[in-house]
């Protein structure tokens, strides 16, 4: 077992290992002595887990109340949203109690909102079983769900109580999802750690814990020099500006994970055109991505894109902030006026096949 400490406006730990959500009732009432516990899900993730984790709950001595919704980003939405906010409040949930995320990245999202906001905020736990939600959106306090205008519009920095990563429940997840979460083990390479980059050419599976603990713990470093998301913590969405996108252009038919390995691959040689990075690190990029089965090109037109970018959240007034590789390794943020992005960008989404 593997515990990263963050210390945030509120401080909690990151448990990694195998066989942690049997026993996830006694983690739980170590950072939640209430009464009613609310655990909220996926179908899919539903009858893979959830009976387990109640019955852990119930043993730890919790009232367990259950939300589930249809798994997917589409739910991500204010309709879900609101369901869960009267679900809890039907339940009798007071400020003294708890939710637990227990699934994916839009798990984690819609329940860690809900909590900020029910009642001006209540306790709640991430216990991910995706890859992705492992290393990168159970961590940091992010929450949100989406608009009909674009995604995570609608959100607020609300830290978790504890974050327990069960490394087993990865075993069951399809492929595909699967390398949607390698998708945000790359960018954590490219960031930030040339050294991750460099073990990921072995098979993530074979590594799965230390890999989930050097990642959850670059975005603690992150993070915890900047929470609330006004300078360093912009390198972080290191291809989510196409990428989100790609998704908003796909209707959310295309996933997160293959959105944002579509992200990565543009900006970097968007770089290289500029003069910003060398060829190496468009080459390595590449061929990390295509080594994991990831995509590295979209069917959407430039200007569809473009006009996407232009309701990312990351945008400030007349102005977007990029996160630009440098190297493998090393990235840089650059906040550009939207004509000067287009004009960066343009060229790598008009011409995007790679050898």
């Amino acid at each position: 077992m593997i515990i990263v400490p963050v210390k945030a406006s509120k401080d909690y730990d990151i448990v990694i290992g195998r066989g942690l959500l049997k026993n996830a009732g006694a983690y739980v009432r170590r950072v939640c002595d209430c009464e009613t516990v609310m655990l909220v899900c996926g179908d899919i993730v539903e009858g893979l887990y959830a009976d387990m984790v109640q019955s852990s709950l119930e043993a730890a001595g919790y009232r367990v109340c259950r939300f589930v919704y249809p798994h997917g980003e589409q739910s991500k939405t204010a309709r879900t949203y609101f369901a869960l906010l009267n679900a809890l409040a039907e339940h009798g949930l007071t400020r003294a109690d708890c939710i637990v995320a227990l699934g994916g990245g839009v798990t984690g999202d819609l329940a860690g909102f809900a909590a900020a906001t029910y009642q001006r905020g209540i306790s709640y736990v991430q216990m991910p079983t995706t890859l992705l939600a492992a290393v990168d959106s159970s961590v940091g306090g992010k929450t949100a769900i989406d608009l009909p205008a674009g995604k995570n519009l609608a959100g607020a920095f609300y830290q978790p109580e504890l974050v327990l990563c069960d490394a087993d429940a990865l075993n069951t997840l399809p492929e595909e999802v699967f390398r949607d979460g390698c998708a945000e083990v790359i960018k954590y390479g490219v960031i930030w750690d040339a050294d991750l980059f460099e073990r990921l050419k072995q098979p993530i599976r074979t590594q799965i814990e230390d890999i989930i603990a050097r990642c959850v713990a670059i975005k603690r470093d992150v993070v915890e020099q900047d929470e609330f998301d006004t300078g360093l913590r912009g390198i972080l969405n290191f291809g989510h500006t196409i990428g989100h996108a790609v998704e908003q252009c796909s209707g959310f038919q295309v996933s997160h994970g293959s959105a944002v390995a579509v992200g990565m691959a543009l900006i970097t040689k968007a770089a290289w055109m500029a003069g910003i990075c060398e060829k190496d690190c468009v080459d390595a990029v590449y061929g990390m991505l295509r080594q994991y089965g990831l995509p590295t090109e979209t069917i959407f037109a430039p200007d569809a894109l473009l006009d996407a970018m232009l309701r990312d959240k990351k945008r400030s007034g007349s102005s977007i902030t990029l996160v630009l590789p440098e190297a493998v390794g090393r990235c840089r943020l650059e906040q550009l006026p939207v004509e000067d992005m287009k004009v960066l960008l343009r060229p790598a989404l008009e011409e995007q096949t790679w050898m």
